[in-house]
């Protein structure tokens, strides 16, 4: 059925015990994986696409690019870049692409560090229910338990996180706030225009939606 979506199942109730500890290592230690080619030629794509001549945004993650889609009608000023890994998901897209869109293949982890060491700004950056990794012991493969997301909020712009586990967006919100040294806030929401086939879902099924909106720009 469609609108049976379960929200994650964790024995974590609050947030990690080891957060902290983790973005400040991270902070303290950059992350110095080597950049693989692939993602090396698919940024320089998404770069050409693009040109520098209007606001950037970023939907990290995108899946099936339906968001990414929706971003670029709902902001025609802007050009808009789909990332996600999976070649799969991404040739589900359906239909001709807005002109201000290019879906891209390529590890985020990659991308983001690309982006920084390109110097680019963005408008807005968007991750839209990321996988939750909601096991206790999966605290590292949460964005923000991960040892690229210093990187984050070099990149500027106004950033959004979503999703239906409260827990992520109040650890996202406590993890962006600590590399920023303030306090950032989170909220639950309800939409009538969903982003994506998933927030849909997940709105249908009755489940309550978190959000983290800071706007690097303003210092909000």
């Amino acid at each position: 059925m469609y609108a049976n979506s379960r929200v994650p199942q964790s024995a974590q109730t609050g947030i990690h015990e080891r957060l902290a500890e983790l973005v400040d290592r991270h902070r303290r230690e950059p992350f110095r994986k080597p950049i693989l080619d692939y993602n090396r030629a698919a940024f320089e794509m998404a770069m050409a696409a693009w040109g520098g001549e209007r606001p950037l945004i970023l939907d990290a993650a995108c899946g099936t690019g339906a968001s990414s889609v929706l971003l670029a009608e709902r902001h025609p000023d802007c050009f808009v870049i789909g990332v996600d890994q999976s070649e799969a998901r991404l040739t589900t897209a359906k239909g001709e692409l807005p002109a201000n869109l290019c879906l891209v293949r390529a590890d985020l982890v990659d991308f983001w560090r690309l982006l920084a060491g390109r110097g680019v700004t963005l408008e807005r950056h968007c991750l839209f229910y990321p996988n939750p990794w909601p096991k206790i012991g999966h605290l590292a493969r949460r964005w923000h338990g991960h040892a690229v997301f210093p990187v984050l909020p070099q990149l500027g712009g106004l950033i959004e996180c979503r999703s239906n586990w409260r827990i992520y967006v109040e650890e996202f919100a406590f993890a962006l706030g600590r590399l920023l040294g303030r306090d950032i806030g989170w909220q639950e929401f309800v939409t009538d225009e969903p982003v994506s086939p998933f927030e849909r879902k997940y709105r249908d099924s009755g489940q309550p939606l978190y959000r983290c909106i800071v706007d690097l720009r303003s210092g909000q």
